[in-house]
C-alpha cells in the first residue's frame, strides 16, 4: 500500500467511524455498507488496507526484527545501569535462553497471526460483496497471508493454518513441511493473477514477483523447512524475476535506505512503506529504529525531536564482515571518534566517575569533557543482570548501524524510510547460492559472476572464485539490518556457535517455542521440541 493509498485508507476507516458513532435519521446515499462494497478495483484495494495495516505495524522492526537479529551474531541489547533490561527479553535473545512467555516471542506470533485473521477477515468481505471479487486484488491479500504464513513457519515451525473468518473450531498444529506445501499451492495458485506492474500504483502491495522471491527463499531453505533441497527451483524463481527486466542494483546503497525512499528505488521488490507523521502512533505502527541504534548525545547533530537510547550494538565478530577495500557498504557504521557536521568533536560535559564508573583516583567529581568515541567491544560489568553500566564509556561501547539513516524531519519518534522485504540483491545472492549447493547455472550467470556483479556496484574487489563461505560473508555484507541473519545463519549451521556472551549450542533454538498466551487460548497447539 503506498503512502497515498495508506491516507485515503485511514480516511474512509475514519468516516465509518464517525458514522457509527452518531445515530443520524438522514439516510445517506453514499454510505458503504455489504450491499454496495466492494465492487469496483479501487474499492477492492481500500478494502484490503488493513493487511498492510496489519503487518506493517511497528512490531514488525521491532519484535520480529528482534527475533530475526537479536538472535545472531549481528547485534546486541545489553541493559545499561537497568536501563533495557525489561524482563530479561533481550538478555535471553543474545543467550539463546528464551522461553514460551519471552515478550518478543509473543509479539512476533501476534504480529503474524493479526495478519493472517485480517487477511482471513478481508476475504470474508470479498466473499461478500455483491459482485465476484476483484481476482488480482484477491490475489494480493492471499499473497499477503502466505507471506505472513512463510515467516511465522520460518520462527515457530509447525503452526496452525486457519484460512477461514469465523471459525470457532480451535485448530491443531500443521507440521512444518505441511505448511510448505500449502504456501507453495497458494502461491502458485495466486501467481496468475497478481500483477506484473512495478511503480507507484503497486508499491507496497505484492506483485507477482514479490510470490517469486517468497517461494525463491523457501526453495532456498527448503532443506532446513522439510528435509529436501530445491535448489534448481530456487534458481527458477529467481530467472522469473531477473528475466523480467523490472528491477536493477541501485548503484546509491545507501540512498536506498534513506527517508526519501520508495517506489523509485529499482532493487524493491517489496518493502513496507513507513511515514513519520505526527499522527501516527510509535507503538502500533511506523519505523524508529534510530532510537534503538543512535547514541543520545547524537540527537542534536541528526536534528532529532526526541533523545535516541542508543540501546543495540554491532557485535565485533559480525563487524568484521566489512574488511573490503573501497566497498560502500562500510559507510553505514558510526565507529571511532564523533563529530558534528562542522567537523568538531562531540564533547560530553560529565565528571570522572561520570565518565568511568571504575575511576579509583582523587577526584571523582572532577568536571571531564569527555570526546564521544566508539569502541568495537561490549563488556558487560554485571553479566547476571546482562548489563554494560550506566557511565558514559559503557554507552560507546559497540560500532552503530546507520543504514535506515536518522529522520531530520520527523516530528515524533517515527521515521520516513521504508523498510524492504524482499530485494533484488538478495535474489542476486539467492541464485548464487543456488548454483553453488548444485544446481545447474542458468543464462550465462555463475555463481561467481553474480557476486562480481554485485560487488562491482558496491565499488569492492573483484573476486577470482567463490565457495559458499563467500556468498555467506556477501549476505551479511549486503543484507545487515534487514531481519534476514537469523534465517541464514541457521541454513548455514552457523546458529549453534558462539558470539558475544552466547555458548549455548542447542540445536531446538532454531525454532522459537508456541507462546504460552496461544497455548492457553488454544490447547491443542503443540509445543516445539525442548520447551
Amino acid at each position: 500500500m503506498n503512502k497515498v493509498l495508506r491516507n485515503i485508507f485511514f480516511s474512509l476507516l475514519s468516516a465509518g467511524c464517525l458514522s457509527a458513532c452518531h445515530d443520524l435519521d438522514v439516510p445517506l446515499e453514499s454510505k458503504l455498507n455489504p450491499s454496495n462494497f466492494p465492487q469496483t478495483q479501487s474499492q477492492f484495494i481500500l478494502a484490503s488496507g488493513p493487511v498492510y495495516t496489519a503487518f506493517g505495524s511497528a512490531t514488525l522492526t521491532r519484535e520480529y526484527w528482534f527475533l530475526q537479529s537479536l538472535s545472531t551474531d549481528e547485534c546486541i541489547l545489553p541493559a545499561r545501569g537497568g536501563n533495557w533490561f525489561d524482563g530479561a527479553n533481550y538478555q535471553q535473545m543474545h543467550l539463546h535462553t528464551w522461553t514460551p512467555d519471552n515478550g518478543c516471542v509473543n509479539m512476533g506470533w501476534s504480529l503474524l497471526t493479526t495478519t493472517i485473521s485480517t487477511c482471513n477477515q478481508v476475504l470474508s468481505t470479498f466473499a461478500s460483496s455483491p459482485v465476484a471479487a476483484d481476482p488480482q486484488i484477491l490475489a494480493e491479500v492471499k499473497t499477503m497471508r502466505a507471506l505472513s504464513y512463510f515467516l511465522m513457519m520460518d520462527l515457530y515451525g509447525n503452526i496452525p493454518v486457519v484460512t477461514t473468518f469465523g471459525d470457532t473450531a480451535q485448530p491443531r498444529t500443521t507440521k512444518r513441511a505441511d505448511v510448505f506445501t500449502f504456501l507453495e499451492n497458494e502461491l502458485n495458485t495466486a501467481l496468475p493473477n497478481l500483477s506484473t506492474t512495478v511503480n507507484s500504483s503497486t508499491y507496497g502491495r505484492p506483485t507477482k514477483y514479490a510470490a517469486f522471491a517468497i517461494l525463491a527463499k523457501m526453495y532456498l531453505n527448503a532443506k532446513v523447512y522439510t528435509g529436501t533441497e530445491r535448489n534448481a527451483d530456487a534458481v527458477r524463481m529467481c530467472d522469473s524475476i531477473i528475466t523480467s527486466g523490472k528491477y536493477a542494483l541501485e548503484s546509491d546503497y545507501k540512498g536506498m535506505f534513506a527517508i526519501n525512499n520508495g517506489p523509485q528505488i529499482k532493487e524493491f521488490i517489496f518493502a513496507v512503506p513507513n511515514t513519520n507523521a505526527a499522527t501516527a502512533n510509535s507503538q502500533t505502527n511506523g519505523q524508529f529504529f534510530a532510537r534503538y541504534y543512535l547514541h543520545r548525545a547524537l540527537r542534536a547533530k541528526y536534528k532529532l525531536p526526541f533523545t535516541p537510547s542508543g540501546a543495540v550494538s554491532v557485535l565485533p565478530e559480525f563487524y568484521s564482515y566489512f574488511n573490503q577495500p573501497g566497498d560502500v557498504r562500510n559507510n553505514i557504521w558510526l565507529t571511532g571518534k564523533q563529530y558534528d557536521y562542522s567537523g568538531n568533536p562531540i564533547v560530553i560535559s560529565t565528571t570522572n566517575i561520570g565518565y568511568d564508573a571504575a575511576y579509583s583516583g582523587a577526584n571523582p567529581t572532577a568536571a571531564y569533557n569527555y570526546e564521544l568515541t566508539f569502541t568495537p567491544n561490549i563488556v558487560l560489568t554485571n553479566v547476571p543482570n546482562f548489563d554494560a553500566g550506566n557511565d558514559e564509556k559503557s554507552w560507546a561501547e559497540g560500532y552503530r548501524c546507520i543504514k535506515f539513516y536518522p529522520d531530520s524531519t520527523s516530528t515524533s519518534r517515527n521515521q520516513d524510510n521504508d523498510y524492504p522485504i524482499f530485494r533484488y540483491s538478495d535474489i542476486l545472492l539467492t541464485k548464487a547460492e543456488a548454483i553453488q549447493r548444485g544446481a545447474a547455472a542458468t543464462n550465462g550467470q555463475t555463481a561467481l559472476s553474480l557476486l562480481n556483479d554485485l560487488r562491482a556496484i558496491r565499488k569492492t574487489t573483484t573476486l577470482t572464485s567463490v565457495d559458499l563461505e563467500a556468498i555467506y560473508a556477501e549476505r551479511m555484507r549486503e543484507l545487515v539490518w534487514e531481519g534476514w541473519n537469523r534465517n541464514d545463519m541457521i541454513r548455514y549451521d552457523k546458529f549453534e556457535g558462539s558470539w558475544g556472551y552466547k555458548t549455548n549450542a542447542d540445536p531446538n533454538r532454531r525454532l522459537y517455542p508456541i507462546p504460552t498466551s496461544a497455548r492457553t487460548l488454544n490447547p491443542l497447539l503443540d509445543q516445539n521440541t525442548g520447551y
